[in-house]
């Protein structure tokens, strides 16, 4: 199940990426923003992280203006690993060597089309493993040694 969420400015393409994952069979929990009016994307992101933490679902998508805070917001809660994402080589790269499990878009920056593709990319990406778990690793190492 792939977690979902938004901010206002991000809602309308939520929403194209809800009706591309139903396309697909691909089930998802929509964990807000529930219209365009304005919203605070890191509460969004917040429930969109903890959800894949504790692993209610697999992976998570967000959308905000332009992808960048609703992932830096993301990225502040252990274990995840978000990554914002305007094209399907960095969306696939994410996954083949960083294991992304959140992808951020941008609402005013990709299209409808591209960001489906995008998410078509990532969602069909694995993680490599080898040399690049040994760095994942090390990330979880450095949150560990930052957790208070």
């Amino acid at each position: 199940m792939i977690a979902l969420g938004s901010d206002h400015a991000g809602f309308h393409l939520k929403e194209e990426i809800k009706r591309h994952l139903e396309k697909r069979g691909i089930e998802y929990k929509d964990f807000g923003s529930y219209s365009d009016a304005r919203a605070n994307y890191a509460e969004y992101a917040e429930k969109v992280a903890n959800a894949v933490v504790s692993g209610e679902c697999e992976r998570g998508i967000l959308v905000c203006g332009t992808g960048i805070g609703i992932s830096i917001a993301a990225n502040k809660v252990n274990g995840i690993r978000a990554v914002a994402c305007s094209d399907c080589y960095s969306a696939i790269m994410s996954r083949r060597h960083n294991d992304t499990n959140v992808l951020a878009l941008g609402g005013r920056v990709v299209g409808m089309g591209l960001a489906t593709t995008i998410v078509d990319a990532w969602l069909n990406e694995e993680f490599e493993g080898g040399r690049h778990k040994e760095r994942i690793d090390y990330i979880k190492d450095i949150e560990k040694r930052n957790t208070n």
